[in-house]
């Protein structure tokens, strides 16, 4: 069984859902996304997967989405997703895929039920 976390190490957050995964008996594929990027492949599918729009994941915190018009509501999703390709620290964290669906796990308790559908 697959299961992958998009993680950064440097979160508290992220590092916890990974370890709520491995305490669960399971070894992640675990994807360093600020390092590998994001294709809009990619994020659509993980979108689709959550019922999520981009909004919904974008990071403002310590990034640049202010600066860059992002929180307008006026912005939309196809520009939102071109930011988030653009800078990959754009998109919150973590996000946990399995067969049964995915997550932004914050706080970190929004895993466990994706955990328990497996």
């Amino acid at each position: 069984m697959t299961v992958t976390v998009f993680h950064n190490p440097n979160c508290g957050t992220s590092r916890n859902v990974l370890q709520i995964v491995r305490d669960a008996g399971l070894e992640p594929e675990v994807v360093e996304y600020l390092k590998t990027g994001w294709t809009r492949a990619q994020l659509t599918d993980l979108l689709a997967r959550m019922n999520a729009r981009p909004r919904d994941v974008l990071r403002i915190m310590g990034t640049r989405a202010e600066e860059l018009g992002l929180t307008d509501p006026s912005t939309s999703d196809d520009a939102l997703i071109d930011a988030m390709v653009a800078d990959p620290v754009l998109v919150n964290r973590p996000i946990v895929v399995t067969p049964t669906g995915a997550v932004l796990a914050r706080p970190k308790e929004a895993v466990l039920p994706l955990l328990e559908r497996l």
